[in-house]
């Protein structure tokens, strides 16, 4: 790896490309094996991170809002997506505030809940609320681990969410017991697996395969959990939902 931005990475550790490319390639058969359309963006040389298009921008209803990343050596991936999204007939807002897209945008029913504390900052939180009109509920990451709020949480369906509760403060912990009673908790070590970073069609859950105990919840749940392996994306800090933007 050319730098380190999170606790995942090191620059001393091999990454196996070859393996990588498999595990992608593994990961767009299963959404289309399952009625999804995928669209691929072509990556730009320089800019490795540029795989986890998620923290690209937030999509909903048509409209892109788009990001400002903490890292210098990301910020070129907000204008490589701007780009495609122009190209494929989309107006991109510019944020004013650091923001890392669907990392800490998650639409959950009524709300877009919003994670800050490492990455993007409240002030984005109101420029989101602005922006969309929707109610933005902002969470306050405490581990380093999770430094993204998609690696802490993870919407099931339009009422209903998984998380990692000791990834947020006690005060936020208490605001997501109160909107989502019924929510699927997950363990430490499903959390450190990559478990939260999934993505649910409302019955299908793409979920790595090392998160053996939420699976097993998520299956008593009525859910039909879909096992995918990105074991290479994890040595970068990301997986499934990382690497998986959300055209709404």
């Amino acid at each position: 790896m050319r730098y380190a931005i999170n606790p995942w990475m090191r620059t001393d550790a091999p990454v196996d490309t070859a393996l990588a490319a498999r595990q992608w390639e593994a990961l767009t058969a299963a959404y289309r094996a399952h009625g999804h359309t995928v669209e691929a963006v072509a990556p730009v040389p320089g800019l490795p991170d540029m795989v986890f298009a998620a923290n690209s921008a937030l999509v909903m209803a048509g409209r892109v809002f788009g990001s400002l990343f903490h890292a210098p050596q990301r910020r070129p991936e907000s204008t490589a997506y701007e780009t495609w999204f122009k190209a494929a007939g989309f107006d991109v807002y510019r944020p004013e505030s650091v923001c890392e897209g669907e990392g800490d945008l998650v639409p959950a029913g009524p709300y877009v809940l919003a994670g800050t504390g490492f990455r993007t900052t409240p002030a984005a939180h109101q420029e989101v609320q602005e922006f969309f009109g929707v109610p933005t509920i902002s969470l306050q990451l405490v581990d380093p681990h999770f430094y993204h709020l998609d690696t802490a949480l993870f919407v099931l369906d339009e009422e209903n969410i998984a998380y990692y509760p000791e990834a947020f403060s006690p005060g936020c912990r208490e605001v997501l017991a109160r909107l989502f009673p019924r929510a699927v908790l997950a363990d430490r070590d499903d959390a450190m697996a990559f478990g939260l970073n999934s993505v649910s069609d409302g019955r299908h859950v793409f979920i790595a395969p090392q998160a053996t105990g939420l699976i097993g919840r998520l299956t008593d749940r009525g859910y039909v959990p879909v096992p995918v392996d990105l074991s290479e994306f994890h040595k970068a800090g990301g997986g499934i939902k990382c690497c998986t933007q959300e055209i709404r």
